[in-house]
């Protein structure tokens, strides 16, 4: 399985990104899709996910404010990110989960800054 991540960049507080995950496998083959990041010297956390029978799980920090959806078409899976914070700042990557084996994408930067 690839994935690969695009739509990171730098944005200004307030501002709005999203994300985009395209897969090399058929989405709906995965038991869950996600997003997780990382910021400097902290441990990787859940954003959101989206299981296969369309559920959504997010962070409570980023609830009301990040979307995720998906495409079985395109095979992706996005993150539509808005009022970005700094303290949203990190490394976005993104999960395919097959029963307990994870696959994870290359990641992509993320900066929320004036």
């Amino acid at each position: 399985v690839q994935l690969v991540e695009s739509g990171g960049g730098l944005v200004q507080p307030g501002g709005s990104l999203r994300l985009s995950c395209a897969s090399s496998r058929n989405i709906f083959d995965f038991n869950s899709m996600g997003w997780y990041r990382q910021a400097p010297g902290k441990q990787r956390e859940l954003v959101a996910t989206i299981n296969v029978g369309g559920v959504t799980k997010y962070a409570d920090s980023v609830k009301g404010r990040f979307f995720i959806s998906r495409s079985g078409a395109e095979k992706t899976v996005s993150l539509q990110m808005n009022t970005l914070k700094p303290e949203d700042t990190g490394i976005y990557y993104c999960n395919a989960r097959i029963l307990s084996y994870d696959n994870w994408g290359p990641g992509t930067q993320v900066t929320v800054a004036a």
